[in-house]
């Protein structure tokens, strides 16, 4: 054996920037996990040089000797592809260190150890390193991790059987060994899962229930940032204790002020920043050192600014989660729990929310402002609201996570203008959906993606897929920072597709989104999209059957029954259809008589109201009319439209009895489409991203091993294919589209790259369909079965493809299998930079499908990856 080269002799590799990650231990504590760099040499003789005998017995499997400082002092320096070390921080120092060696002989194999900080072995870090690891292991092609442990180590022990990784270990004695397939199974995703929305929830409880709050830079001048979040702190009841800090002043806004946050009678839990740009980054230093355990940045000057603000916001992220605090901002106005467990009013906004069962996370820190303005206007009241402004820690996907347990909590908005970590969102959007309405509104970009995802278009950028199979994110997951909004945005189709999927209802303005809140935070979900019409006057009915129409709504006739009752109850002349015209004298009991008629009707999933005030008539007792009428059918939503009506909003609350009103009917109309399309949505079984046959991944990574980027050969994309079970074959020429009744059809599928969201697959009809009609589905890899079904069968061309026009139809269950082999070898193959299928024969029932052609580019070095 020769000697190891001394670290001045070695050539030091590529720094792997994108396995730094924040992390949260199963206490809630933040942390940051990053590789090991060779300055950490004498922080890693401090880390060893603090272990106790014990720890180090358990590290070394026996009696303890001590190595030399230089010989520890290697260990820093790694080539992080054939050996790599992970440290998990606190502060500046190392709590955790994970590292694997690979096997020279088996380079799927490797040998990994574990050693934890003797006070922090009850925290959690064992199995947060364990998923950090894994990930960066499965992207360095590495299967299986390999570990020795002693029989008495019991923590590490759990960690590895409580894990959920398939794990196999050796027979009992002195010494266990165990292998670890790094490839995740159900179980091991689900376990950290719920380990991460427990961390998440734990650290987030100082930030939105703190039990005391420090402003920092609290000014004594009434109108200024610092007095205004103070005054509102304390004006909005907040029980705990209120510490303004302020050098130069003894009091502010009545509350005694303190000179540093450093003397403070007890360390807060919470504090909110309202200093100059340049000073931020010593008051965090000072909250860590003064043991705080989340900040909220409501200062500006830093990403907005450009790159050197960038820069500094992020290292301010890496410190604070290093220093276990969580971090809000920073540009945002603060955060909002009007609950009874917190009465948090930390912003400096003049409006405040009355409380309500709405809660709110917002990107934008002066739109707050109007939000919560309009949200007293519309007496839309809050359980919470949170500007998360910049969002370099403390994201959207950790606020659905603290929103999805919080019983005051029945609808969530969100106002997302950039996405940190997009299959994150849609892991946790989907367990959140069916439950509580997700409400977003986003304002799209333009063309980012191929329509029909031609291969030789488009860059997969993004986060680095991290070697993640099929349907599974990275348990650890990578950072949900987003920054500023910037040019290279997400497609629009591929935003719409990831809310579609996880049953996000999309929005396109703020008033759109307001508009479906009041609705579903009053109302029920209709059964259906069957929709009553009430009204006085013609016109506007007319308008509103045409908006049910463009929001998928029906207006069907009534049942024989139901005109029955409206002849019996509005008399021989009355217009018993729907919509039901009462005609301008229709009194109060008209209206209660005709609501309570086609809430009866089975064929009825909820009632539009539609009321000109007439001269003579007084609208408060029509008001009344409708709500006894909405409370006596619990089960279908009402909603109403008083036209020219003034403070009817105020004449359709009764207690906790609510009917949701709009100045005009298009917009009771949209919402109720919203409304009806989540709950259709919310009633169809979850799909899952299934195990399919005859996929033989080892054989087409062995195909791709040594591959250069670019174009592949048409036999080489053959064979990829036919490892994942899709044979390319020429069936002749097709008869195209319009040669009769059951005529072949030809289809296209293909894979694009969105910068933000990684692969999208497209899939469309050839000819006319696609390139006149824009008639593409798209979808965001994972693709479960339901994501297939749903996506072929979206097209406007579908009855073509069912058999409801020209023919038997095609085989949908042989398509939508080809759509989810696609979709599993883009995900297994990172390599894969885009991908296309055209022409695909589609063959009637029973024939399957066939693809006559295949063209595939692979990504180099510097573009490989998706998302995590």
């Amino acid at each position: 054996m020769t000697t190891p080269p001394y670290p001045e002799d070695l050539e030091q590799p590529a720094y792997p920037q994108d396995l730094e990650q924040p992390g949260l231990v199963r206490t809630g504590r933040s942390t940051f996990v990053r590789p090991i760099r060779p300055e950490d040499a004498d922080r890693l003789v401090a880390f060893v040089g603090g272990l106790s005998r014990a720890t180090l017995a358990y590290r070394s499997l026996g009696p303890v000797i001590r190595a030399r400082d230089d010989v520890i002092r290697r260990g820093a320096y790694v080539d992080y592809l054939n050996e790599l070390a992970l440290v998990a921080l606190a502060g500046d120092e190392i709590a955790g260190l994970v590292r694997y060696v690979r096997d020279t002989e088996d380079p799927e194999h490797a040998e990994v150890t574990f050693t934890i900080r003797d006070d922090d072995q009850s925290e959690g870090f064992g199995r947060l390193l364990l998923e950090h690891i894994a990930a960066a292991a499965r992207a360095r092609g590495i299967r299986v991790l390999k570990a020795d442990v002693l029989a008495d180590n019991n923590r590490m022990i759990n960690v590895f059987l409580g894990s959920g990784y398939r794990v196999e270990s050796g027979p009992p004695g002195q010494i266990v060994h165990f292998d670890i397939a790094v490839d995740p199974q159900a179980q091991a995703v689900a376990r950290a899962e719920r380990r991460e929305h427990t961390a998440v929830r734990r650290s987030l409880r100082p930030l939105l229930e703190p039990r005391s709050v420090a402003v920092i830079g609290a000014n004594r001048s009434p109108l200024t940032i610092g007095h205004e979040i103070v005054a509102n702190l304390l004006r909005g009841g907040f029980r705990g204790s209120v510490f303004p800090v302020n050098p130069r002043a003894e009091q502010v806004a009545g509350a005694r002020a303190y000179p540093s946050v450093r003397v403070l009678p007890e360390p807060p839990d919470l504090a909110l920043i309202a200093v100059r740009a340049e000073a931020v980054p010593e008051v965090v230093r000072e909250c860590a050192a003064a043991g705080v355990k989340a900040v909220v940045v409501v200062s500006t000057g830093f990403g907005e600014t450009g790159a050197a603000g960038r820069t500094t916001e992020l290292e301010l992220s890496r410190f604070a989660r290093a220093s276990g605090m969580r971090l809000v901002g920073p540009n945002c106005m603060g955060v909002v729990n009007t609950t009874p467990a917190a009465r948090l009013a930390a912003t400096f906004s003049p409006a405040l929310p009355t409380p309500g069962r709405v809660a709110m996370s917002s990107q934008s820190g002066p739109l707050g402002l109007a939000v919560l303005d309009l949200a007293r206007r519309l007496r839309l009241g809050f359980s919470g609201f949170v500007s998360v402004g910049h969002a370099v820690d403390v994201s959207t996907n950790d606020l659905l996570q603290w929103w999805e347990e919080d019983p005051e909590t029945s609808v969530i908005l969100l106002h997302v203008e950039t996405f940190g970590n997009p299959r994150r969102f849609a892991r946790i959007a989907r367990r959140v959906a069916p439950r509580k309405p997700i409400i977003a509104v986003h304002p799209g970009h333009a063309g980012h993606a191929q329509t029909t995802g031609q291969v030789d278009s488009g860059v997969r950028g993004g986060p680095d897929r991290r070697g993640n199979p099929a349907g599974h994110a990275d348990p650890s997951g990578p950072s949900d920072s987003t920054g500023p909004s910037d040019s290279t945005g997400p497609s629009d189709s591929a935003v719409s597709s990831l809310f579609a999927q996880s049953g996000v209802i999309r929005t396109r303005s703020l008033q759109e989104l307001f508009d479906a809140a009041l609705l579903l935070a009053h109302q029920p979900p209709p059964p259906g999209n069957r929709v009553a019409v009430i009204t006085n006057a013609g016109g506007p009915a007319a308008l509103t059957v045409g908006a049910c129409a463009a929001s998928g709504l029906r207006v069907p006739p009534l049942g024989e029954r139901t005109r029955e009752k409206l002849r019996s109850a509005l008399g021989p002349g009355a217009e018993a259809a729907n919509p039901a015209d009462l005609t301008p004298m229709a009194t109060a009991a008209h209206y209660r008589q005709a609501l309570d008629a086609v809430l009866a009707d089975d064929g009825i999933d909820a009632a539009i109201v539609l009321f000109m005030p007439p001269l003579a008539d007084k609208p408060d007792e029509v008001a009344a009319a409708i709500l006894d009428a909405a409370e006596a059918a619990p089960a279908k939503p009402v909603v109403a439209s008083f036209l020219g009506g003034a403070g009817v909003a105020d004449l359709l609350h009764r207690g906790e009895l609510v009917v949701p009103t709009y100045a005009f009917p298009e917009s009771a109309a949209a919402s109720l489409g919203h409304a009806a399309a989540y709950q259709a949505w919310r009633s169809t079984p979850a799909g899952v991203v299934p195990d399919l046959p005859r996929v033989d991944t080892d054989r087409a990574r062995s195909l791709l091993a040594g591959c250069a980027p670019g174009p592949v050969s048409p036999r080489l994309a053959a064979e990829l294919l036919n490892s994942y079970g899709i044979a390319v074959r020429d069936t002749g020429p097709s008869s195209g589209l319009g040669s009769g009744p059951g005529s072949g059809l030809d289809a296209f599928l293909s894979v694009g790259a969105d910068p933000v969201f990684g692969p999208v697959v497209a899939f469309g009809l050839t000819g006319d369909y696609a390139d006149l009609m824009a008639d593409v589905a798209h979808r965001v890899t994972p693709l479960s079965d339901r994501d297939a079904r749903e996506m072929v069968r979206s097209l406007r061309a579908a009855p073509l493809l069912d058999g409801r026009v020209g023919g038997p139809g095609v085989d949908l269950a042989a398509l939508e299998e080809t759509v989810l082999r696609i979709s599993a070898m883009v995900e297994d193959l990172p390599e894969i930079e885009a991908m296309e299928l055209r022409p695909i024969r589609l063959l009637p029932p029973g024939d399957g499908v066939a693809v006559t052609r295949a063209t595939i580019r692979l990504a180099d070095e510097t573009r490989k990856g998706g998302l995590s």
